[in-house]
């Protein structure tokens, strides 16, 4: 069991940032996602033991927070999304200092950090201080301190913020190579298709509140029919009719993405644009995506929020 939470709660004063999560995840590798301030980092530091919680239980791994605290930080890496170093040190000093925080002898922690600098790729440059790497070599260095004390769980907060498309596809190959020594993996990001080529679940949060949870596969399955569909300068028009009709749709990026339930059809669609004299230019069946997906429930717990 990953994750084991009932009404967990943060308060930072009068502002609630997680409400009441209650979750129990067992999966490899499970996506964190949500808009900005839905309350993803603020969750990792609570089950860290960085922040205490205002309410509730907390369990990682089968410990508890914060009687564990010590016990999770030494079985769990953590990358934040904000910088985390003193820019004098040398990457095998940054590195080797933070396996001994997680409980590493000294000697220990020197011999491993040099073997994860070689693996992220910063075998040339670790006695650089940090202060002269570039984005991609202080991700690679964040990268190396979480995993130096060789950790049975890996929390990594937009590990591939600030990359190019070379240095992401290469970040991601080396969560893969983490992923194969048995290592289970919590990838908090806003870019979806690192969750899919990453993560077998996801957990999504929204205003501090958990919105769903559960596989990639379930999620994508689904009994709906997902068409995507452009028409000639009468998008909004088409949309509005279309929810009148009682279809669910998604404006994405010039496109309607419109959900067929089980009792219609894509017929249905087409004589709808028929009699409202809407002209269709774009008409095809879509796989689901995780954005997708993603994009529809959240514009769910948004209309249940705006109702209740």
């Amino acid at each position: 069991m990953l994750f084991d939470l009932e009404n967990l709660q943060k308060n930072f004063g009068h502002l609630a940032a997680l409400k009441g999560i209650t979750l129990q995840m067992e999966a490899d590798a499970v996506g964190l996602l949500g808009p900005n301030g839905a309350g993803k980092s603020t969750l990792l530091k609570v089950l860290l033991g960085l922040l205490p919680a205002s309410g509730g239980r907390a369990a990682v791994l089968g410990m508890t927070v914060p009687d564990d605290a010590q016990s999770i930080r030494r079985a769990v890496g953590y990358m934040p999304e904000s910088d985390c170093y003193l820019p004098y040190m040398t990457a095998v000093d940054y590195v080797s200092f933070n396996g001994q925080l997680c409980g590493l002898p000294r000697k220990e922690a020197f011999r491993r950090a040099h073997e994860v600098l070689f693996f992220v790729g910063l075998e040339e440059a670790r006695y650089r201080k940090l202060g002269s790497f570039s984005t991609g070599m202080k991700q690679r260095a964040k990268l190396a301190q979480a995993i130096v004390h060789g950790p049975r769980l890996l929390l990594l907060d937009e590990p591939t913020n600030g990359l190019d498309p070379q240095g992401r596809d290469e970040m991601l190959s080396l969560i893969e190579d983490i992923q194969a020594r048995d290592v289970h993996v919590v990838l908090s990001t806003h870019l979806l298709p690192d969750v899919e080529r990453i993560c077998d679940s996801v957990v999504m949060l929204n205003a501090g509140e958990l919105i769903h949870a559960g596989t990639i596969a379930d999620l994508q399955r689904g009994e709906e029919e997902l068409l995507e569909v452009q028409t000639h300068l009468q998008d909004d028009q088409f949309r509005d009719h279309l929810l009148a009709a009682d279809f669910d749709v998604i404006d994405d990026d010039g496109r309607l993405k419109i959900r067929i339930p089980p009792n219609r059809s894509s017929d249905d669609v087409l004589q709808l644009a028929v009699d409202e004299e809407i002209q269709i230019r774009h008409f095809m069946p879509e796989r689901l995506t995780l954005e997708t997906a993603f994009l529809q429930i959240l514009d769910e717990a948004d209309d249940a929020s705006v109702q209740g």
